[in-house]
């Protein structure tokens, strides 16, 4: 990373000169009484188009995928139990330590952010692998699951997993996360006690790589119970049972890129932009996709900052 950093700093500021240069550059010698001002104007806009271009390069290439922000948001669920409301949920997702930026520091870094902001349940929506690319190195889930491990909720920390998790080795992963106290829900269930209530975590296995049992999933928990369900992609959302109040999903990485007025060009999902980012209400659910914390196939994010969430769910 640091030669592409220093030859990307080094032609910035040589555009960087050349713009000044062109600003500070006289016109040219009067022609019919009239300076040729418009000459200047084409050479300044000539100097200034490929500087804006590269600036925009350098920030999604080396600032943004550096950045990591906390994202707060209240829900605010009709059919929440009075006595759960105000329950705090810390929400992280695609971390792919390893890539662009995620390295041990940053990985201690997330479990100091999210611990700052006490929340009583921590939910890890998978996708902590990364392959071995020009831009990234895996990292065993061993190592991974050792720095996670800090992370404190006295409700517990609980994770699924996603198709990078899986096509490494589902199983392994499984092992280094649970060994270090993260318990991991693959079409499982377990119930939370909070106050003096209790809710259901729901764990859905990842939808491009594992099969799938959401019915009969969700059907292990107690009729008229309060559900939050955790999967690692949002494209399941449409199909989920009445019971299931919150889906928390992660996967689609925002795009990682967000124009103006565009918006986000690419998405790994069978539903374009609509679960992209963000909460999402439908058919009496709420879904909540993070946009996640690491990169994929480019390690580049353009208004897209990685973030950790802490949601708030009211009545």
């Amino acid at each position: 990373m640091l030669i592409p950093f220093i030859i990307s700093v080094v032609t910035l500021l040589g555009l960087l000169f050349v713009f000044i240069r062109e600003l500070r550059r006289p016109p040219g010698p009067r022609q019919w009484g009239h300076a040729p001002v418009w000459k200047k104007r084409i050479r300044v806009a000539a100097a200034a188009i490929p500087l804006l271009l590269f600036s925009l390069g350098f920030w999604s290439v080396f600032i943004e995928p550096g950045r990591l922000i906390i994202h707060q948001e209240t829900i605010r669920i009709d059919n929440w139990p009075p006595e759960l409301s105000g329950l705090r949920v810390a929400v992280i997702s695609d971390i792919h330590a390893g890539s662009w930026f995620i390295d041990d520091k940053k990985l201690r870094l997330i479990v100091e952010r999210t611990n700052q902001l006490q929340p009583d349940l921590i939910v890890v929506a998978g996708d902590y692998m990364v392959s071995n690319t020009w831009h990234g190195k895996r990292v065993e889930p061993e190592v991974i699951g050792a720095v996670l491990k800090d992370f404190r909720a006295s409700l517990g920390v609980y994770s699924v997993l996603g198709n990078h998790d899986w096509w490494y080795s589902g199983q392994k992963v499984r092992r280094g996360l649970e060994a270090n106290g993260i318990r991991v829900l693959d079409d499982e269930v377990v119930e939370l006690k909070w106050r003096d209530s209790s809710f259901w975590l729901v764990g859905l296995a990842d939808l491009w790589t594992r099969p799938q049992n959401i019915s009969q999933t969700i059907a292990k928990v107690p009729q008229g119970k309060p559900v939050i369900a955790l999967t690692h992609n949002p494209d399941i959302f449409p199909r989920l049972p009445p019971s299931v109040q919150l889906l928390l999903a992660g996967h689609t990485h925002g795009g990682q890129v967000n124009f103006p007025l565009i918006g986000r060009p690419i998405e790994p999902s069978d539903f374009g932009q609509r679960y992209g980012a963000g909460h999402v209400f439908e058919n009496g659910h709420h879904l909540f996709t993070t946009t996640g914390i690491g990169t994929s196939i480019l390690p580049l994010r353009f208004r897209v900052p990685p973030e950790i969430v802490l949601l708030t769910i009211v009545r």
